[in-house]
């Protein structure tokens, strides 16, 4: 009577659905991780160089616009 109801209860733990949204998010969540590591690098180069222009940018328009 006891083993039935073991193996009654173990076969209705790996038959419930609940729990897998939250290891399906987790899976979601480190390969996203995953992928933003490898473009971290690459990002913020790119970022820095637009803000290096905006700054040169700025610095020329400052110079041209200054009066004597």
């Amino acid at each position: 009577m006891r083993v039935s109801r073991i193996f009654k209860s173990c076969k209705a733990f790996f038959y419930r659905k609940d729990g897998a949204s939250g290891i399906e998010y987790a899976i979601a969540a480190a390969m996203v991780a995953v992928v933003l590591t490898n473009f971290i690098e690459p990002i913020s180069k790119g970022v820095s160089a637009v803000m290096t222009n905006i700054e040169t940018t700025l610095d020329a328009a400052k110079i041209t616009n200054e009066k004597p």
